[in-house]
């Protein structure tokens, strides 16, 4: 008897004693599902049919037959994905190359989901830190190296945003760089800077948030997690391009050490920034990564974060939702996640909304002393983060992770992160 239940593929309509709405039904050591005409609302109704089979306890399922595409096959795989990584996809052998490509995405967004999913008392700052350059060392040795500045050592060098949230803590925050150049030349230019938003835990700080709004905040950590992803999909994917890697990993913990509303942040290029909301704290780290890239460089800077509720309101738990004032960047984008089939939907980004949270004590605040922001608060939060990017915002992209983690399980997802973005930036990466 074979170790995994065979899954098939087929058109037909279900037996007169299943419901004709049906769109998976069981068999003597198999299970059927049923698809219809729409190839999109195929990949959708694969993706429940996995999580039902992952509901009924199924452990092993073998995408079996000859209909499986490798969409087909991921759409199953993330439906049969439960939350502790436990479940196994026997992929399809007749596509040699599909296997290839779908045991990277595999492995990449799994890296990525367990980052987001371990709590906070696994993954703080120097951990987290520790874990990917861990991975990337064991992936490609002779391309990575990394360096971690922490502490007192963040103040030093002159990274306030990253330094100022993360000082509360017993965890000491951290920048860590890590260098992908596979191209063995130390002069070779940096071709693309990933920034991730590495909070890996947000009580709110002074600006508190409810009981029930920090149970999920682990996950906090989801921009760092979706751009390791992401880096180690493109290596797997053949990346022969340089990359830094650049996670802003803090707490956002209160003490007698806590930053506090009202206080002022003097950043390394001389902006300053009044603290109006303590929990607008993931803004205030990725303005240091973003510094960061433009000393490096980089010719393509993409920040990934999960950075505002606004977003999700606008966008729901389904799509990420993407800024940028570089159309042509942009463009490029939403045509990648097109490709890899991930939702992603762009969100307005002027110029202007760089004003758009004004103080009379600093150059900008970091947001509006208004609930969630205020009107348009997703758009405001990136055009905060505009300030601070190289080039007027030039080859910038800014991905706000709205659809990163699901706190309960839905009928497409399990409990937790999903990974979410991974594909879209790592084809960004690779570009052309």
């Amino acid at each position: 008897m074979s170790s995994a239940l065979a899954i098939y593929l087929t058109q037909e309509a279900p037996a007169s004693y299943w419901n004709p709405k049906s769109n998976l039904v069981f068999g003597e050591n198999k299970a059927q599902i049923i698809l219809v005409e729409d190839e999109a609302e195929n990949l959708r109704r694969i993706q429940k049919a996995g999580r039902t089979l992952d509901n009924t306890g199924a452990v092993t399922i073998e995408a079996a037959g000859s209909d499986w595409s490798l969409e087909r096959q991921w759409a199953l795989s993330q439906g049969f994905t439960s939350t502790l990584s436990t479940n196994q996809v026997i992929w399809n052998k007749t596509d040699e190359p599909a296997v290839k490509e779908l045991d990277a995405m595999r492995e990449a967004t799994r890296f990525s989901r367990e980052l987001t999913n371990l709590s906070a008392e696994e993954i703080y700052p120097e951990s987290l830190a520790q874990r990917v350059t861990e991975h990337f060392k064991a992936l490609a040795p002779d391309a990575i190296s990394a360096e971690f500045i922490k502490g007192e050592a963040l103040k030093d060098a002159g990274w306030m945003g990253i330094y100022t949230v993360g000082r509360a803590s017993q965890h000491a925050p951290g920048l860590l760089v890590l260098d992908y150049n596979p191209t063995g030349d130390e002069n070779a230019p940096v071709e693309t800077a990933l920034i991730g938003k590495g909070i890996t835990y947000d009580s709110g700080g002074y600006s508190i948030k409810p009981s029930e709004g920090m149970l999920a905040m682990k996950c906090d950590m989801g921009g760092a997690a979706t751009v390791s992803g992401a880096l180690s999909l493109a290596i797997r994917r053949g990346l022969n391009k340089r990359v830094k890697l650049i996670l802003c990993c803090a707490e956002n913990m209160i003490d007698g050490r806590a930053y506090k509303l009202g206080d002022i942040i003097r950043y390394k290029n001389g902006l300053t920034v009044e603290v109006v909301n303590t929990d607008a704290e993931g803004r205030l780290v990725l303005a240091d990564g973003l510094q960061a890239a433009g000393e490096f460089g980089a010719k393509q800077i993409i920040d990934a974060a999960t950075l505002t509720g606004a977003a999700q309101m606008a966008v729901g738990n389904e799509y990420n939702a993407l800024f940028s004032v570089d159309e042509v960047a942009a463009t490029k984008a939403l045509a990648n996640a097109d490709k890899e089939n991930e939702l992603l939907w762009r969100l307005p980004l002027a110029p202007w909304h760089s004003e758009n949270c004004p103080s009379a004590f600093a150059d900008t605040a970091n947001s509006r002393p208004q609930k969630g922001g205020g009107a348009g608060g997703a758009s405001n939060a990136a055009g905060f983060l505009l300030r601070f990017a190289p080039n007027s915002g030039k080859g910038w992209l800014h991905f706000d992770l709205a659809g990163a983690y699901q706190k309960s399980a839905t009928s497409m997802w399990a409990t937790g992160a999903t990974a979410a973005g991974v594909r879209t930036i790592a084809a960004t990466v690779q570009g052309d």
